[in-house]
């Protein structure tokens, strides 16, 4: 006499489970195609925002890192009545002489304003400063020379300026003719140079810089310093710092600012991630959209059931194969989508870094994650159909053969 046990039908092998999750994607191919499209999209759009986000983080602060991290400013900052302090004229010459500094470069503004030629109307100053500056300046800073020259001790005392990148392109000029000039403080000044773009000094792009000794002679300039960029032993940078504003201005360090632009580049890369949570948000719109399009393909399925499942109920599949075949079916479905996602997540993160000149960053958590959230939608959305097929009698699924 056979027992419970000797009648059972065996546990499917996973070739065999696969094989039979996969006939209802291939006799149903368009709609596994619209639902699993749900499905890609979410992961995509959850991969390329961490991929992204990632990705540029890790540039800015490769760039950081290549740049240095031993740059500080010494700004004026303002009195105890809210007006503008000065930082006295001997501040450069007195930081100099911290031990463990290194270079010591300065700005100051000037009142003078910058056109491309003297017929464009006086209000349209393009959100540009006109700057004294020292001669070291750009090392110290860590901006290049794209074109043409810095100031020299012979031009620093001529009518001779040098754009910011930013100043030059609100100029609208982006390379340097013979004698090329700009009406700067009510007269011509030549270019002699335009600067690459200043990562750590953002202020010096959208500056035009002139020499300390052309800014008094020509632009009625006092000569207070009111940027000086030092750089320190790198070891020492935090112990320069305490020190900074009351060796710069020892009558009044309160109205001397000192910051570390590196830090504050830093604090910008970790906040971009703020921003994730919106795009994630949307990601996961896209997924639960694509979890209602597997769990409708799958009640179809059990709505309109294919002949196969009768067949094989009357042929002794118990209802746990049942169930376990239309379960794999959604999971199927959804790691299709799944794959397809992360790949398209990953190609546009790395074009798009490409174009960036960013190192490429894909996090596990992103690509992996993407995944378990796609077998994880899969499984609960094909729960139900599952459960409902598996309840289904022979005759009532055989009725459309």
């Amino acid at each position: 006499m056979s027992t419970v046990a000797d009648i059972e039908s065996p546990r499917l092998r996973l070739s065999d489970l696969a094989r039979i999750a996969s006939v209802g994607l291939r006799t149903r191919r368009m709609r596994a195609a619209l639902s699993a499209l749900g499905i890609a999209i979410g992961v995509a759009a959850i991969v390329a925002v961490l991929g992204l986000s990632s990705s540029s983080q890790a540039g800015l602060l490769a760039e950081i890192d290549k740049l240095g991290t031993n740059l500080l400013t010494v700004q004026n900052g303002q009195t105890l009545f809210g007006q503008t302090a000065e930082l006295p004229l001997a501040a450069p010459g007195m930081i100099s002489r911290i031990g463990p500094v290194q270079q010591v470069q300065y700005t100051g503004s000037t009142s003078a304003n910058v056109y491309r030629s003297p017929l464009i109307p006086s209000v349209n100053t393009n959100a540009l400063s006109v700057q004294a500056a020292s001669l070291g300046l750009p090392a110290t800073v860590g901006a290049t020379v794209a074109t043409g020259d810095y100031l020299n001790a012979a031009t620093a005392r001529e009518p001779v300026a040098v754009l910011g990148y930013a100043a030059a392109q609100r100029l609208g000029i982006d390379r340097l003719y013979p004698r090329e000039r700009i009406w700067l403080g009510g007269m011509w000044f030549y270019l002699a140079g335009i600067l690459n773009s200043a990562t750590l000094a953002p202020e010096v792009d959208s500056s035009v810089l002139v020499g300390f000794p052309a800014a008094k002679r020509y632009l009625h300039f006092d000569g207070h310093p009111t940027t000086i960029y030092v750089r320190s032993v790198t070891s020492q940078t935090a112990a320069v710092q305490t020190v900074l504003a009351a060796t710069a201005n020892p009558q009044a360090p309160n109205e001397v600012q000192v910051s570390q632009p590196s830090a504050a580049l830093t604090a910008r890369a970790e906040a971009q991630g703020a921003l994730n949570s919106l795009f994630l948000g949307l990601g996961a719109v896209s997924l639960l959209v694509g979890a209602v399009g597997v769990g409708n393909i799958m009640l179809i399925g059990v709505l309109e059931p294919p002949p196969e499942i009768g067949l094989r109920r009357a042929l002794g599949a118990t209802k746990r194969n049942i169930r376990t075949q239309f379960l794999s079916e959604a999971i199927l479905l959804a790691l299709i989508g799944g794959a397809a996602g992360v790949s398209a997540g990953v190609a546009s993160t790395a074009v798009y870094a490409l174009t960036k000149h960013w190192q490429v960053s894909i996090p596990t958590t992103a690509w992996a994650g993407g995944l378990a959230a796609a077998l994880l939608i899969g499984a609960l959305a094909g729960l139900l159909p599952a459960i409902r097929a598996a309840r289904m009698s022979p005759t009532e699924a055989l009725r459309t053969v």
